[in-house]
């Protein structure tokens, strides 16, 4: 390959059920709010689910299972950004997870945080 010669990527989604990332931010810095678009309050939780369809799903989850706004919510690549006080996220996260484990059979990853 040349050097100077674009580079392509390609993205494809890989079959399966999965949760492939559910993590807090409890205290994020002011550039992350404003990066994203939204409001500077409280903790961000961060999820990455496929098929990605299931995006929707996770974010009526997470907002009937605790005080938390959804910030993002991305059908086409399976991305969900919450916000909230610190355990309103963390609770809103965990339930996700495990409804998508035990009803729907997904793959999941614990809920990390930092």
């Amino acid at each position: 390959m040349e050097e100077n010669a674009p580079r392509r990527v390609i993205e494809e989604s890989v079959p399966g059920k999965q949760v492939t990332l559910a993590h807090v931010i409890a205290s994020p810095i002011s550039e992350v709010y404003e990066s994203l678009g939204v409001e500077a309050e409280g903790a961000i939780g961060i999820l990455t689910i496929s098929p990605v369809e299931t995006a929707i799903i996770a974010a009526d989850i997470a907002g009937k299972s605790a005080g938390i706004s959804v910030g993002f919510l991305d059908r086409f690549t399976g991305s969900v950004l919450i916000n909230g006080d610190v355990q309103s996220v963390e609770v809103a996260l965990n339930a996700v997870v495990t409804v998508l484990k035990e009803k729907l059979n997904y793959d999941v990853v614990a809920v990390s945080k930092t």
